[in-house]
C-alpha cells in the first residue's frame, strides 16, 4: 500500500487527513514489476493530469486511474467528484467520461492558457523552418500564434492569416508582409472562415502551411469541430507546396468531428514529447515526419 503523505512527512487518514497530500505513481519494469516512482505528485497535479487523460481516451476508469496514480480507489473517486463538481467531467459507474464531445471546442481565451509551454516550444521550432523569401500560410489557432511571435526576425516573408489574433500579433514585424484573408468571423476564436475565405486562398499558392487542429491520427486525419472551418482548413491544404501540423500531445491521437485531410496530405508533425511513443511510430510508419519538441 502506498500512503498519502502529508508534507510534514505524517501518513494521513481519514480522520486526520492531510491538508496538502501526495500521491506517488507506479512505474512498470520490463518484468511485469511495479515499482514507486519517487517523484511526488500533488493533488491538484493529479486532478490535472486525469484531465490528460480523458482529452485522449475520452473514458478512464477507478482502478485504472489508481494503478497509475499509486493511491487509493478512494482518492481517486474523490478526485473524480470534485472535478465533477467543477463542471470538468461526468462521473459513471467504476469511472468517468469526458464532457467533450467530438464537437467541443475551447474559446482562444482558454485555449491560449492551456498547454502553453508545449505549444510555445512547438511554435519556436516550427518558426525556424521559415526561411527568407518564403510565402507561407498561418491557420487560424494558438500554437500558430507561437510561431507569429518567433518570426520578429524573419525577413522577405510573406504571411497569409485567416486569424485576428496573429494578424495583430504580426503588424509591427517590419520583415513579414501580412495578408489577412476575409471572410465569416468566428466569435470567440477570432478566426475568418466561409467561401469569402475559400476563394481568397484559391488566388494563392505558398511554400508552407502550418495547420492547426483539434486532433489527427493515422485513421481520421486531420479532424477539427467545426464543419464550416473544415472547409477552410481543407481548402488550406490544397494550395500548400508543404503541410506542417503543429498539434500538442492532447491532440496526437485523438479524432474530433469533421476531417479535414486524410494523413497522407501531411508531410510533417510537430509536437511536444508528451506524444505516446506508439502513435509517432504510426505515424511514421505512413511515411509522416514527427518532429518532437
Amino acid at each position: 500500500m502506498i500512503a498519502e503523505l502529508g508534507f510534514d512527512g505524517k501518513q494521513g487518514n481519514k480522520q486526520n487527513p492531510p491538508k496538502h497530500h501526495i500521491g506517488y505513481c507506479l512505474a512498470s519494469r520490463k518484468d511485469g514489476a511495479r515499482t514507486v516512482n519517487p517523484a511526488p505528485i500533488f493533488a491538484e497535479e493529479r486532478k490535472d493530469k486525469i484531465l490528460s487523460i480523458l482529452e485522449k481516451q475520452l473514458k478512464v476508469t477507478v482502478p485504472e486511474l489508481s494503478r497509475i496514480f499509486g493511491v487509493s480507489e478512494v482518492t481517486i473517486r474523490k478526485d473524480l467528484k470534485t472535478l465533477e463538481n467543477a463542471g470538468t467531467l461526468k462521473r459513471t459507474h467504476g469511472g468517468a467520461i469526458s464532457i467533450h464531445g467530438t464537437r467541443f471546442e475551447l474559446s482562444t481565451r482558454e485555449k491560449v492558457v492551456k498547454n502553453h509551454e508545449q505549444k510555445a516550444r512547438i511554435g519556436k521550432y516550427a518558426a525556424s523552418l521559415v526561411t527568407e523569401g518564403d510565402s507561407v500560410i498561418l491557420d487560424s489557432g494558438t500554437t500558430t500564434l507561437e510561431i507569429a511571435r518567433n518570426l520578429s526576425d524573419k525577413k522577405n516573408v510573406t504571411v497569409v492569416v485567416n486569424d485576428l489574433n496573429i494578424a495583430s500579433a504580426l503588424e509591427p514585424v517590419h520583415g513579414v508582409d501580412v495578408i489577412v484573408l476575409g471572410g465569416t468571423l468566428r466569435k470567440g476564436v477570432a478566426s475568418l472562415v466561409g467561401p469569402i475565405t475559400e476563394d481568397a486562398l484559391g488566388r494563392f499558392y505558398v511554400d508552407k502551411l502550418f495547420l492547426a487542429t483539434n486532433g489527427i491520427d493515422v485513421d481520421r486525419g486531420v479532424t477539427t469541430p467545426d464543419v464550416i472551418h473544415a472547409e477552410t482548413k481543407r481548402k488550406m491544404t490544397h494550395v500548400a507546396r508543404q503541410v506542417i501540423v503543429v498539434a500538442d500531445s492532447t491532440k496526437i491521437g485523438k479524432a474530433s468531428f469533421v476531417s479535414v485531410a486524410p494523413l497522407s496530405r501531411v508531410d510533417m508533425i510537430i509536437t511536444d514529447d508528451g506524444a505516446r511513443a506508439e502513435s509517432i511510430r504510426e505515424f511514421e510508419d505512413r511515411g509522416v515526419r514527427v518532429v518532437i519538441v
